[in-house]
């Protein structure tokens, strides 16, 4: 079997279960595990995703539900077939022990629901509600590391530099090995409001592999970020290896917002967001509380003399999501995925002629400056997201 690239995006929560039970509180009601497998087949044009709150019971067995109907396969190589896409299993926990400054988040990963399963009998009793997603778990950082190596599954932190609930965000004061293994540590998860220029100015992290996945909490925001892996097949064992680089098998590109887009870059007053310095009130509106920025925290922590680690990293495109281009209205977007093809063939394959059927020249001019990191953008903090300059 020779090798080949798949869009893979390993990080989407569930909002409610197929009986309506909540499971991510912020995340939308459509957000169901039927829902986002069709999504991620069907319109997306993802080969792999990862669904990060696979310990809930309801979530399994839905998931069992739709094995029973022949509608989803368990894929020898891990990894479980529905469509065109292929489901890895995971979790997503809060770490707050007595290492952390902070909470911060991360992602556990595993090949089988068997897996993850036995992880959640283990899981349920350390957290006070399993049933939830992100839930604080009362267990020291490297237990969980050791358990969930126990169970062959991957450890990824999530969203390292976000202010809140994040490694570098309020974690640590200085190394992630205040609260972590990193010899257990499969790869980091950089988040909206980073890339990987930005991240390579810390040194602890040139040995890690970077993930670019959208966190998503509704069908929409699905493969906002992304990467192309390139392996011989779209299964758990397949993307393990990936992720250590072995055999060819290896990460060819990131595909994530200009880190202006992300709602943290900019340091912000926490009440008007207007550009503030940390640690002074707000010129604008005087008030004391401000959001220090990714940009600003990684200038902190910055240390690197080459920011240039071996192995080569992949190159990391700057990629806006089709929703944040501006006229691009649901409607036409909607003809677009009808007639052209999935999100990705429209992002990467699809001709000006293919698309000049169905949208205006604008657009079409758009998505070509976007392929090519032109757009022009204005920086998002504070919880708000940037934009597409329309001027």
């Amino acid at each position: 079997m020779t090798l080949k690239d798949y869009f893979v995006d390993l990080h989407v929560h569930i909002g409610r279960t197929m009986y309506g039970s909540p499971v991510k509180i912020t995340a939308s009601n459509s957000l169901t595990l039927t829902n986002i497998l069709y999504e991620a087949s069907e319109r997306k044009g993802l080969d792999m995703i990862g669904i990060i709150d696979g310990h809930v019971p309801e979530v399994q067995e839905e998931l069992l539900k739709l094995m029973d109907r022949g509608e989803a396969n368990p894929l020898e190589g891990g990894g479980i077939r529905y469509g065109q896409a292929t489901l890895i299993l995971g979790s997503e926990i809060e770490v707050y022990d007595e290492n952390c400054k902070g909470p911060i988040h991360v992602l556990c990963f595993f090949e089988t629901l068997e897996k993850m399963n036995q992880f959640t009998q283990w899981y349920q009793k350390r957290v006070k509600n399993y049933t939830l997603s992100s839930q604080r778990i009362y267990e020291n950082a490297h237990n969980l590391q050791s358990k969930v190596k126990e169970l062959d599954g991957l450890f990824i932190p999530a969203h390292i530099f976000t202010p809140f609930k994040s490694v570098y965000g309020k974690g640590v004061k200085e190394s992630m090995t205040e609260i972590l293994n990193p010899e257990q540590i499969d790869a980091v998860e950089l988040g909206l409001s980073s890339d990987t220029s930005m991240a390579d100015q810390i040194s602890e992290l040139h040995t890690f592999p970077f993930l670019t996945n959208s966190d998503a909490h509704s069908l929409k925001k699905m493969a906002r970020e992304y990467q192309k892996i390139r392996m011989k097949a779209p299964v758990f064992h397949e993307l393990r290896r990936a992720l250590a680089f072995e055999d060819e098998r290896t990460i060819e590109a990131n595909y994530g917002m200009n880190p202006l887009l992300g709602k943290y870059y900019t340091t912000v007053c926490a009440n008007c967001l207007q550009p503030s310095s940390f640690g002074e009130p707000c010129p604008n509106c005087g008030h004391s509380k401000v959001i220090k920025g990714v940009s600003e925290r990684i200038r902190e922590l910055a240390d690197a003399k080459d920011t240039a680690p071996e192995p080569k990293r992949p190159p990391y495109i700057h990629q806006v999501p089709l929703e944040y281009l501006p006229k691009l209205g649901p409607k036409t977007l909607e003809k677009m995925l009808t007639n052209v093809g999935t999100e990705m063939y429209i992002l990467h394959k699809a001709t000006d002629r293919e698309l000049l059927s169905v949208c205006s020249e604008h657009i079409v001019h758009m998505i070509k400056e976007m392929r090519e990191g032109n757009l022009s953008l204005l920086a998002g903090g504070g919880g708000k997201y940037g934009r597409v300059r329309t001027d």
